[in-house]
């Protein structure tokens, strides 16, 4: 290649890179790279296609090369920033130990300096740190640092980037309002194509990361769908384009769209393994999760060590699992090791299904403090998803205690919110509870339509151990729950009137029930009815 060609293929592969067309940007960059040798500024330029395309190996290796040869020409601010980048990229692939070695790099070169932009993306790298150990103080030092030196260089990028650190210092206290609304102004830039892509993807990330956490699925519904929308001005494969589509799979999952999640999500995690460890670990959790609630047992702890692997703790699903596996003291010790050390809002999730373990296994104690302390995350934070957490385990806690007027109230105030954040799943979880509650109360009608209604949403989604469950517990022959108590009586001799009298109905009514019992079970006299109730066990009463 000879220096006009060579010039060109540069002057094209620049051009590329600006437009978002990292495919072709790549393939010109190695081109140019293998006919001579690229300065720093071409190098980063590769480093940044490589990553975009998946080749994030190379894109380290390029990037490290363009840090060496600036820091060997003495510049320092521009070896602090591909510095900057590196430790972004090992940040996003969840190696900490050597993002802190990067951050040392760049502070070094940075030390007695004036302070300019690279100073402002270090100081968001500490914020990021110091919100992964839970230092609030630390975080909102760098909050402030960020902030001033925005000010001072009029950057649009560590303006946003100042939004998310003050923003998610706000969530940490909760100041939910305001703190949604600073990540909200924080994407603004993202999508307006005011910041480097690399750090656009790390606020997208950030931001919908809170969404999740915090349950406000129709904010991260939102803001997914606008980052597609940015990513469609790239060309070429794009690895931010897995990251959305695991978070969009994610909402797909809560809206109850298993079937067709699973393979793609699986998928996701498969590509971005190694290029975003924290998004593939969520992307491997929640393939665990679907295939959990699907009754695939072996390939859900398959997945949940996968996500482990990736530095995504599996909870609570992998617990739940191990619960509905028969083993119960591992599944309330990994919740109890995942809770312990962590914040309330960190805990939520935890909590929830910490109630829902600790009531089947009897420590009504420690499901009362747990939902107490779920209680107190939700008034802290007041999100649609804590409140539909929190009402979800009180509802349970009053079913087990017998107290059904107050189970309904909360648990139907639980289906309210789950129906408004579209999860299905959980929503079928209520009905079961509201069945529950309603026959305790005496009401039977209505127990069975909130029973038929959870088991209807489970068969649609395809939770066969669900739907396992709530068929095994029908009666036979088709009896209804009342014409089973009525049979139940039957068979220890009582007559109609001492049938009426303890389950408080009349006795035409009872009258009525035996006539449907008669026919349903296919026989003629009480004799007879009553040896059909013990050879099939129905439950004795007296």
């Amino acid at each position: 290649m000879d220096t006009m060609d060579h010039t060109d293929v540069l002057t094209a592969a620049r051009a590329a890179y600006g437009e978002g067309d990292w495919g072709t940007a790549y393939r010109s960059l190695s081109q140019a790279r293998s006919a001579g040798e690229l300065g720093a500024a071409d190098l980063a330029l590769l480093g940044g296609a490589a990553w975009w395309v998946g080749e994030v190996q190379e894109s380290l290796e390029v990037t490290e090369l363009a840090f060496q040869v600036l820091e060997d020409d003495g510049d320092a601010e521009g070896a602090a920033m591909r510095a900057l980048d590196l430790a972004l990229l090992w940040f996003t692939r969840g190696d900490v130990a050597v993002t802190s070695g990067w951050l040392h790099r760049a502070r070094r070169l940075l030390t007695d300096r004036a302070e300019g932009t690279a100073h402002g993306y270090l100081a968001y790298l500490d914020g990021s740190l110091a919100l992964a150990r839970w230092d609030l103080p630390a975080l909102d030092r760098a909050a402030d640092d960020v902030a001033r030196i925005a000010q001072g260089t009029r950057a649009p990028a560590l303006r946003s980037l100042h939004l998310v650190l003050a923003g998610l210092a706000d969530l940490r206290r909760g100041r939910t309002s305001a703190g949604f609304g600073r990540l909200d102004e924080a994407m603004l830039p993202v999508l307006a194509g005011g910041m480097p892509p690399e750090w656009a993807g790390e606020v997208y990330c950030t931001v919908i990361h809170a969404c999740h956490e915090l349950g406000d699925l129709e904010r991260m519904r939102a803001w997914t769908r606008a980052t597609e929308q940015w990513c469609e001005r790239f060309r070429g494969e794009v690895v931010f384009s897995g990251i959305c589509r695991v978070h969009r799979l994610q909402l797909r999952c809560t809206e109850g769209g298993w079937a067709d999640a699973e393979e793609g999500i699986e998928r996701s995690g498969l590509e971005l393994e190694g290029r975003n460890n924290w998004v593939a670990g969520e992307a491997f959790y929640e393939l665990g999760e679907i295939r959990r609630r699907r009754g695939d047992h072996d390939g859900a702890l398959a997945a949940f060590a996968r996500a482990r692997t990736l530095g995504v703790e599996p909870q609570p699903g992998e617990s739940l699992l191990r619960h509905a596996l028969g083993d119960g003291e591992a599944a309330w010790s990994g919740l109890s090791g995942a809770v312990a050390g962590r914040d309330g809002l960190a805990c939520a999730r935890l909590l929830a299904s910490g109630v829902e373990v600790a009531l089947g296994l009897g420590l009504a104690d420690e499901a009362a403090r747990w939902c107490a302390r779920l209680e107190e995350t939700r008034q802290q934070y007041d999100t649609p998803g804590l409140r539909a957490w929190a009402a979800h385990a009180r509802g349970a806690m009053q079913v087990a205690q017998s107290r059904y007027a107050d189970a309904v109230a909360s648990l139907e105030a639980a289906a309210r919110e789950y129906r408004g954040l579209r999860c299905r799943y959980e929503t079928a979880k209520v009905y079961e509870l509201l069945a529950q509650a309603h026959l305790g109360a005496g009401r039977h009608e209505v127990a069975a339509g909130d029973r038929a209604t959870a088991l209807a949403i489970y068969r649609e989604l395809g939770a066969l151990p669900d739907v396992r469950r709530l068929d095994a517990s029908r009666l036979p022959a088709g009896l209804t729950e009342r014409e089973g108590e009525v049979l139940s009586c039957v068979a220890t001799g009582m007559t109609n009137r001492a049938v009426a009298e303890t389950l408080v109905i009349s006795e035409k009514t009872v009258s009525r029930h035996l006539a449907n019992i008669f026919a349903k079970i296919g026989v003629t006299s009480r004799t007879a009815a009553a040896a059909w109730a013990h050879e099939h066990g129905l439950p004795r009463r007296g």
